[in-house]
């Protein structure tokens, strides 16, 4: 027993952060499941802009799941824009559990009120998905923060994981609890009928603002404030800001995972929004049965995250980044020929396991190595602007994929788009050295 009990012994001694930490994914994990990945994204794509038939302005007709791209894109951007300045007050203010809380507040609003959106209201409804998804992005660049305040770069790997494992539980939870919701009310003691689907995406809000009461009241800040008697809060945080991209001059490992980062993310995200689209259309798959696809996601995603977690102690962040890249080339590949094995169905079930077991990986050793390259003292600053610069990058992943449905009619075509995001972010991780890049952080961080 000593074995697995060591992977919850932590540098700090500290679990009861570490829980009230990694409970925030669990918490915020509904949104990423239920409006981003599974139920929502098909509600707008299919229903609220017209599936096939799309929208049409004039003589142009934009279908269901270009309208979904094109609006997360602009989701992406509204984040981008909106919080340029955040991440470098959150450090000088020692306040990121402010922001987080902030954002998730218009995260949860903007949720629960898309159980007003009906068929058509394709404009109403991208706009509470814009916001809904700026809060759950805004909050996250604070959330990932915080981790270099409950954590020793030892630990970093072994919490993202457990962090990104609680996520799947919660998001699974929760997603099972809508199941029955649309398909057996009786079971929570309602009767037939009882729940919509707007009634999922309420649940969603409530379970969001829960549970992120235990990382708001139980994880303590350790930044050092700094605050200038002569200049404004916001005269401070742009010129924080302005110089991050200098400060990522000497951190040149940090530099380059930056970029890889950027890339390969973009392809990650814009699969997971698109495949329960791709299920719908391509398969015609119904909601019930891919919530139940998805909860198996979450049920492999969950080991995935624990045991990449562990594997990043062993190999390597970016070995273990490498290895998910490559999987995901495969998965992509598959999708486009999808049905060569003779059951597009079955098969489409097996490219979801493999997409779950890397989605854990690639995610927790991504984060993992993100604190890793970053200088403590500058987490926030650092951790905002990759949330913003992904962002920005973030909206070439949808727009690519929106434009290829667009022209070529094909969701399968549009899935192929999307290998160069995976190719091109491998070859440039390739060339990051971590313990290299460790070095440059400490080096920065003594003479800063």
């Amino acid at each position: 027993m000593a074995a697995p009990l060591s992977f919850f012994r932590f540098q700090r001694n500290n679990p009861g952060e570490v829980a009230a930490w990694s409970f925030y994914d669990f918490a915020n994990s509904a949104f990423a499941t239920v409006i981003l990945a599974v139920i929502y994204n098909k509600y707008y794509a299919g229903v609220v802009a017209g599936g096939e038939g799309g929208v049409h302005f004039g003589s142009v007709r934009i279908p269901g799941a270009t309208m979904l791209a094109f609006t997360v894109a602009a989701a992406m951007i509204l984040v981008a824009f909106s919080s340029p300045l955040l991440g470098a007050l959150a450090d000088i203010l020692g306040r990121k559990k402010r922001f987080l809380g902030a954002y998730a507040f218009i995260g949860c609003v903007a949720t629960a009120l898309m159980m007003t959106v009906e068929a058509g209201e394709w404009l109403w409804g991208g706009l509470l998905f814009i916001f809904a998804q700026l809060g759950f992005a805004g909050a996250n660049i604070f959330y990932n923060a915080l981790l270099v305040d409950i954590a020793e770069p030892e630990d970093y790997g072994k919490i993202s994981g457990i962090g990104w494992a609680w996520g799947y539980i919660g998001g699974g939870l929760l997603l099972l609890l809508n199941l029955l919701m649309l398909q057996s009310p009786e079971v929570l003691g309602f009767p037939a009928g009882t729940f919509t689907l707007g009634h999922c995406f309420v649940s969603v809000a409530i379970w969001w603002a829960l549970f992120s009461i235990p990382l708001l009241a139980g994880v303590r800040e350790t930044g050092i404030v700094v605050i200038s008697k002569t200049d404004s809060l916001f005269r401070q945080s742009w010129r924080t800001l302005s110089g991050t991209l200098r400060k990522i001059k000497q951190l040149p490992e940090l530099g380059k995972f930056f970029i890889a980062f950027l890339i390969y993310n973009d392809g990650v995200e814009t699969v997971i929004i698109m495949a329960a689209v791709f299920g719908d259309q391509e398969l015609r798959m119904g909601t019930e049965e891919l919530i139940m696809f998805f909860l198996m996601i979450q049920a492999v995603a969950f080991l995935g995250a624990l045991f990449f977690g562990w594997l990043v102690g062993r190999i390597g962040n970016r070995r273990v980044i490498l290895s998910c890249l490559a999987v995901w080339c495969i998965v992509l590949i598959w999708a486009w020929g999808l049905g060569w094995l003779g059951n597009a169905h079955k098969e489409y079930w097996i490219l979801g396991a493999l997409s779950a077991l890397v989605l854990g990986g690639t995610q927790a050793a991504s984060r993992s190595l993100q604190a890793y390259l970053i200088p403590p003292k500058h987490s926030s600053e650092f951790f905002s602007f990759f949330g913003i610069s992904g962002k920005f990058a973030g909206t070439v992943g949808p727009l690519v994929y929106g434009l290829a449905v667009l022209l070529a009619g094909s969701l399968r075509i549009a899935m192929l788009t999307l290998l160069i995001f995976f190719g091109v972010g491998a070859l440039i991780l390739w060339r990051v050295n971590e313990n290299i890049g460790r070095e440059q952080a400490k080096a920065f961080e003594t003479g800063g």
